[in-house]
């Protein structure tokens, strides 16, 4: 990936993107966006998953599922529909917890509840699903806005998701494009001089939980929010743990 995004050092400006219409399959989001909102050089664009998702037809309707007999049992415990956890394990490249809820590994490496499937603000009796490769979406649409506005921007498709040990949903980052995941400490002096030997900052997580204040998780009608002046940081993209380093997946599989 190329990380050409940058920025002028002062105040961050976060502007919410408002007033968009509903949006539909074959609506283009960089289109809708620039038509009230000017982009300039190293701003980072983050849009939530469910608006990309239907922009791009990712979308199911519960009726056109037969759930099979896992499903089946599974939604018996969870109370939820068994069509509604078909599409589920479809979406799932394994499952790691069926109950209290369902929790899945997707083939992008994200771990979410429900395999990020969504039923909120779409209509009755239809589902959202995640992009199938959401690092590719995220460049897809880096690349459309800075063919429709000269302006090379950083782009982060967002998702809400629990989080272990605390309650509540906070925004994640499930695509990003044009800026590194994670700013990398590891080498840096503290202010005393000690050396920073494990600090490795998740920013594009941080952003995220940021947009999804602006978006809301109801009505808000705020499906972008644009950060401008943020410092250009150095860092990496391994935003995952990978499977023989991530503890908690290996204590869930034992359960």
């Amino acid at each position: 990936m190329n990380n050409t995004v940058s920025a002028k050092r002062g105040k961050i400006e976060v502007i919410p993107v408002q007033n968009l219409p509903l949006i539909k399959k074959g609506d283009s989001l960089p289109e809708l966006i620039i038509k009230n909102y000017s982009l300039e050089d190293g701003d980072i664009i983050t849009i939530a998953t469910t608006v990309y998702s239907k922009s791009k037809g990712f979308v199911k309707r519960l009726d056109s599922v037969t759930p099979c007999a896992r499903a089946s049992k599974i939604a018996e415990s969870t109370g939820e529909d068994p069509r509604f956890i078909e599409i589920v394990l479809t979406e799932s490249k394994e499952v790691l917890l069926e109950f209290p809820f369902v929790l899945s590994l997707l083939p992008c490496g994200h771990v979410g509840v429900r395999a990020g499937v969504d039923q909120s603000n779409i209509e009755d009796e239809y589902v959202i699903l995640l992009p199938l490769d959401p690092m590719e979406s995220a460049n897809e649409l880096r690349n459309s806005f800075q063919k429709i506005t000269g302006k090379k921007v950083g782009v982060i498709l967002t998702d809400t998701c629990g989080r272990s040990f605390r309650r509540g949903q906070t925004g994640h980052a499930i695509g990003w494009s044009g800026i590194h995941a994670i700013r990398d400490f590891r080498g840096d002096h503290d202010l005393f001089g000690h050396e920073l030997k494990i600090t490795e900052e998740a920013v594009i997580d941080e952003i995220s939980g940021f947009a999804n204040f602006l978006m809301g998780e109801s009505n808000n009608g705020v499906p972008a929010v644009i950060f401008r002046n943020c410092e250009p940081w150095n860092g990496h993209d391994s935003l995952y743990f990978r499977e023989d380093e991530d503890f908690i997946r290996k204590s869930l599989k034992r359960l």
